[in-house]
């Protein structure tokens, strides 16, 4: 089932389009990443679907009613869901008094806010910093008393921006397990904004790719901009940061942005000599599991990322530091 249902929608600043998304369902009860590059609109999206944006064009369906942009017709769904900024602002108070602030407008009782609040400091690990001021934490703690402020309302939706990106390693090992428990536990839908592929591999059971406002099913890490340059009858090649130089079968000239989709890159043994076109040797910089398969980014020049099966990796193990071969298949280059 769908919690939201997105049609035609459209947003755009100063005559400028960040967003354009003809169709996208989102399902209820899972974790959703949302990603791309900066500027690609991924914050302006949040807003909307958190509902402190309207978009200028489009339907919006949550939970099978469309959505009322009057604000009457906020007001309720401004209850159910929360957003969580990517640089969250806390009251110079103790975490108490921020997280009872939402309690108290809501009419809790003094009892039940008590309550509520040692409840949702003990989802994010905070229980013992419960009287501590505010502007004494540090940057992973404000975001985990964010989360828990925002729990605390009892959300459906849980929006959070960049959760992990200006928080250290140990914190954010921590907020990527209070989501999942969130979600496991209280089956909350999360939809989250990461440049983190880690994270993300670790974390979402979805994934929405976004560049320059549009969908798109490659993944981010393989975007590049390219001059399509021709050298001779039917024969063109892509070169990108005038290192790599890739053959194509597209018939456009110019500089074009294009992704290289990561599962249509296949390895070769690195002590044969490459012999077909877009063959590279590099040197293996990451190796991480995602989901089924298994994320290993090369060095050619440029990084480049490589989806394989963990059966195939099996085959030749390729560890951090050691030469590989890649084949860039043509068909696995996009213009975008």
């Amino acid at each position: 089932m769908f919690l939201y249902d997105i049609r035609g929608l459209t947003k755009a600043y100063d005559g400028r389009k960040v967003l354009d998304i003809p169709s996208l369902g989102i399902e209820t009860g899972k974790i959703h990443a949302l990603l791309g590059p900066n500027g690609a609109g991924k914050t302006t999206f949040l807003d909307i679907l958190g509902f402190l944006q309207q978009p200028d064009t489009g339907r919006i369906t949550y939970n099978s009613r469309p959505v009322n942009f009057s604000p009457s017709g906020l007001k309720t769904l401004r209850r159910e869901i929360v957003l969580v900024d990517q640089h969250p602002i806390l009251f110079t108070s103790s975490v108490f008094k921020n997280i009872e602030f939402g309690l108290s407008i809501r009419r809790f009782s003094k009892k039940d806010r008590e309550k509520i609040i040692e409840s949702v400091l003990d989802m994010v690990g905070m229980r013992g910093f419960m009287y501590s001021q505010a502007p004494t934490l540090s940057g992973g703690e404000t975001q985990r008393v964010a989360i828990a402020r925002a729990l605390a309302v009892n959300p459906k939706v849980l929006l959070c921006d960049e959760p992990t990106s200006n928080v250290d390693i140990e914190n954010q090992s921590a907020i990527i397990n209070i989501l999942k428990d969130i979600n496991e536990q209280a089956g909350i839908t999360i939809i989250f904004t990461s440049h983190d592929v880690r994270h993300v591999a670790s974390l979402a059971h979805t994934r929405m790719y976004l560049h320059h406002g549009q969908l798109t099913d490659a993944a981010i890490e393989n975007i590049f901009s390219a001059l399509l340059i021709s050298e001779g009858k039917n024969k063109k090649r892509y070169l990108i940061q005038d290192k790599i130089s890739l053959f194509s079968h597209t018939l456009q000239t110019g500089k074009k942005t294009i992704v290289i989709d990561p599962g249509k890159i296949d390895f070769r043994n690195p002590e044969t000599k490459p012999m077909k076109e877009n063959c590279f040797i590099g040197k293996v910089k990451q190796v991480s599991e995602d989901l089924d398969q298994i994320r290993i980014v090369v060095d050619i020049g440029i990084w480049i990322t490589v989806l394989v099966s963990k059966t195939k990796y099996l085959r030749n193990k390729p560890m951090v530091g050691e030469p590989a071969a890649i084949h860039i298949h043509p068909e696995a280059i996009k213009i975008i």
